[in-house]
């Protein structure tokens, strides 16, 4: 089966658990105002490859995985392959790698279904504890991302709740005290990450000769992350 991918990343650490590899499908239905990989958005961009030749090139990493690392499929959005993604991660798991995906949660049909059957953990970006916000800074009801961490929660799937802090829209102590909640409520849910928003993508939106919602938006400090983060309950550290 073909799929679209857009670029590779080996040895990351910031995505999953251990070293991993880090493939970034292309295409993605949802237009964040944090996005930092536009170049994703455009389902016929990036390069093509079959699920075989991208398997043997995450094999050339497996020796750096160690016991806890694997591959992740982030994006993009990689529920947009899922039919190509279930192959590729049928065939990681036939081989012992750890499976992660990384996704908005946005589409929760058979195909995504029979994907989640092959992933051993979900890194699920809850954007935001507000519906409004959900609707007016990604395109996308929060009620379809509740959905979906509801459906992980039945189907025992192990999951990490991300959420990208952005000030001035979700850098609240009762936003993420809200998020906590969320964490509570699924007993699937392993661990919260707070990601601060960065604009190192501002030179991909000036490349594209798009508009970057946040230009003017200011990074949190660490000093604001570190009073968020102090937030969450040690079991989700």
């Amino acid at each position: 089966m073909l799929g679209k991918i857009n670029s590779f990343q080996s040895l990351g650490t910031l995505d999953g658990p251990g070293v991993r590899a880090v493939v970034f499908l292309q295409g993605c239905p949802l237009r964040c105002i944090c996005c930092h990989n536009p170049e994703t958005w455009a389902a016929d961009g990036g390069s093509t490859v079959t699920a075989e030749e991208l398997f043997h090139k995450i094999l050339r990493q497996k020796s750096y995985f160690g016991k806890t690392g694997g591959v992740t499929v982030s994006g993009g959005e990689p529920l947009l392959q899922a039919e190509f993604l279930q192959e590729l991660f049928t065939l990681c798991k036939n081989d012992g790698i750890h499976t992660a995906l990384d996704t908005s949660g946005c589409i929760l049909n058979a195909a995504a279904k029979a994907l989640l059957k092959k992933c051993d953990l979900v890194l699920l970006d809850y954007k935001y504890t507000n519906a409004a916000d959900y609707k007016a800074y990604t395109g996308m009801e929060k009620a379809r991302v509740d959905e979906f961490l509801e459906y992980l929660l039945n189907a025992g799937i192990p999951t990490v709740l991300r959420q990208v802090i952005i000030p001035g829209k979700n850098d609240t102590k009762a936003s993420v005290e809200a998020l906590c909640a969320v964490a509570k409520a699924h007993k699937n849910v392993q661990k919260i990450e707070l990601l601060p928003f960065k604009k190192l993508c501002v030179s991909k939106y000036d490349a594209m000769n798009l508009p970057f919602p946040l230009k003017d938006t200011p990074s949190p400090t660490a000093e604001q992350m570190a009073a968020l983060e102090a937030l969450i309950p040690k079991e989700y550290l």
